[in-house]
């Protein structure tokens, strides 16, 4: 079976960079999956839970806002503002995070929309380290249960 090459790049580091065999993340205009002899595509990247898989196994990443590309070839780059793999990710500093993204949205509500869209960008990344950091490091989704 043919694999995908995905690359994923943040303006600090090289998140990952191996083959895959479906890359799934949400864009502008809802989840995309991404398979092998996917046609070229250039999009916008919401903040959400990006599912790489590779034969039974699923690792999970926490993406925030960027742009994802997929050329011909089966290459796909991602460049994100953040990225993180699930293992890198701690559910108590999230919580902490969380809280404070919540509060500075309550703030901003009053002010003006560059604040407020500003404090709705932390929560959507937050919420979204939260959903990956509850689902653990890796998946099983062969059916073997294991």
């Amino acid at each position: 079976m043919q694999k995908l090459h995905l690359k994923i790049v943040t303006p600090e580091r090289i998140v990952f960079e191996d083959s895959v065999d479906s890359v799934s993340v949400m864009t502008e205009n809802g989840e995309i999956t991404i398979l092998p002899n996917h046609v070229p595509l250039v999009s916008l990247l919401r903040s959400g839970e990006m599912r790489l898989k590779d034969d039974k196994q699923e690792t999970l990443l926490a993406v925030s806002t960027g742009l994802i590309e997929v050329k011909p070839g089966n290459i796909i780059v991602v460049l994100a503002d953040t990225a993180e793999r699930s293992d890198e990710l701690t559910l108590e500093e999230i919580v902490k995070a969380k809280d404070l993204a919540q509060k500075r949205l309550e703030d901003a509500r009053d002010k003006n929309d560059v604040a407020y869209a500003d404090a709705l960008v932390h929560m959507e990344r937050e919420l979204a380290r939260y959903k990956v950091a509850s689902k653990g490091k890796y998946r099983d989704v062969g059916g073997s249960g294991k």
